[in-house]
């Protein structure tokens, strides 16, 4: 039987039972008490009760600490410092610069005086050569040439299908104004009719409603502005009257009429002028430089130079209470229909346009019959030209199939440089007129009864090298 031992019964034991335990091999058998060799013996149980637990029950305490609340903050530094350095590893090795030889006097003389009939006959050419007149360097965007500013209508007008007959600019260059008539077949001497104007200088510019609108007893065939008074302004009409309004008295804007009496016209008016003719006048023009020459355009198509200082009578059909001249002094090679519109060089004293019904504009010179140039901007009527008041070789023409055209002689005596698209029906442009103050904008009017303001850009108002002497040379080749 195995005995099992707990530690503590093996403290009890002691030193004797260690002994007893070593010598049991070797005992003794005397005595019947006393196990024989290798027997189990049988101890009796010792029990100590442990007391620490019950007394750590007793005397136990629960207990809590807290330390002292750590203090926190927040610090940013920063340190900048810069240091630059160089460092050179290898020395620089000297350039060399190439050694210069001195010239010989003698020798560059005799070079100068053996090239120089070459050099002085080039340089000649170059002087006479126009090949880069006018020509400027321009490093700044190309903005677009032409571009539509104002489109500009009366709708009551519009409503009776009136036609835009004429075109004329204040004094000031502020204030467009308009005739409204027409100018397609039909009795229109009782159409009651407008003078429309726009300030296109005032804020909140209205496109169709115009600073002012004149009512007028017939169809007004033209208009024009007076030269220094910025509110008066003159008109033709289809009765044959000539009137002058003041636009700055809404109220009550006529001035002066005509009326209908045996001196006044007895036809439609188409541009105001002074005198009286036999021939049925279409344009009038009056010279830049001489206040008493004029030119006529015709029904004919003969455009006319004309005198106001003429003493010959004029031969009349009507009697006159005033005695009458006859103006013409010149006649001029014809166009193929009726002249509907001349304009005098500002520029040049001998040089104006024409425009007529075959769909020509000619360049004439008041020393000869026959134009200087003939160019055909339309295959059907031209209606307006106008020289430029800025550029000596720029103008305008206004056609019957709705094109503003504008022509720069520097560049091309045959073609237009710019055509913009005034109506896009192709209904007519009938009348145009350059701003002699503003000098970027021109206004034109057409069929469809509207008023458009165009921009033009530095390329036609800015005057280049030697454009005058271009023009006075165009003038004298052809009259030579």
């Amino acid at each position: 039987m195995a005995t099992s031992a707990q530690p503590w019964q093996l403290g009890l034991a002691g030193s004797a039972g260690a002994e007893a335990l070593a010598t049991s091999g070797t005992a003794s058998t005397e005595g019947p008490e006393r196990p024989g060799p290798l027997q189990d013996e049988t101890l009796g149980v010792a029990s100590v009760p442990s007391q620490w637990r019950g007394v750590q029950g007793i005397r136990g305490e629960t207990k809590s600490c807290q330390t002292a609340s750590i203090a926190t903050a927040e610090a940013s530094v920063q340190a900048r410092k810069h240091v630059d350095a160089e460092v050179q590893t290898e020395a620089p090795e000297p350039v060399s610069l190439p050694s210069v030889p001195r010239y010989n006097g003698p020798q560059l003389a005799a070079f100068l005086r053996k090239v120089e009939a070459m050099v002085t006959r080039e340089l000649n050419k170059n002087w006479q050569s126009h090949a880069f007149d006018g020509f400027e360097v321009n490093w700044a965007e190309q903005q677009q040439t032409v571009n539509c500013l104002h489109t500009l209508s009366y709708p009551p007008a519009q409503g009776q299908g009136l036609h835009v007959t004429g075109v004329s600019w204040n004094s000031t260059g502020s204030v467009v104004a308009c005739a409204y008539g027409r100018l397609d077949d039909g009795d229109w001497s009782t159409l009651r009719s407008f003078v429309c104007a726009w300030n296109l200088d005032r804020r909140g510019l209205s496109p169709q409603q115009p600073s002012a609108v004149v009512e007028v007893p017939s169809a007004a065939m033209c208009l024009a502005f007076h030269p220094t008074r910025p509110s008066h302004v003159a008109g033709g009409l289809y009765s044959g009257e000539v009137l002058v309004w003041d636009m700055s008295r809404p109220e009550d804007p006529l001035l002066w009429r005509t009326g209908l009496t045996d001196d006044t016209h007895t036809d439609p008016v188409y541009q105001p002028s002074r005198g009286e003719a036999e021939v049925g006048a279409t344009a009038v023009a009056f010279s830049s430089f001489d206040p008493s020459l004029f030119v006529l355009g015709t029904e004919g198509g003969f455009p006319l130079k004309c005198s106001l200082s003429a003493e010959e009578a004029a031969v009349t059909r009507m009697p006159s209470s005033v005695p009458l001249r006859a103006p013409a002094q010149f006649t001029f090679a014809p166009h193929g229909g009726p002249v509907y519109s001349v304009s005098c060089s500002p520029f040049h004293r001998n040089l104006f346009l024409s425009a007529g019904t075959d769909g020509h504009a000619h360049l004439y010179s008041m020393l000869q019959a026959q134009p200087l140039t003939s160019l055909q901007l339309s295959h059907k009527y031209l209606f307006a030209v106008r020289w430029s008041p800025v550029r000596p070789l720029v103008f305008a023409a206004a056609s019957g199939e709705g094109d503003v055209q504008l022509f720069d002689l520097q560049k091309s005596s045959q073609k237009p440089t710019v055509s913009v698209k005034q109506t896009e029906d192709e209904s007519p442009v009938y009348c145009l007129e350059f701003n002699c103050q503003q000098t970027q904008l021109l206004a034109a009017g057409d069929a469809k009864g509207t008023v458009k303001v165009w921009q033009l850009s530095s390329e036609f108002t800015e005057q280049g090298a030697r454009e005058t002497e271009l023009l006075d040379q165009l003038a004298s080749e052809v009259a030579s």
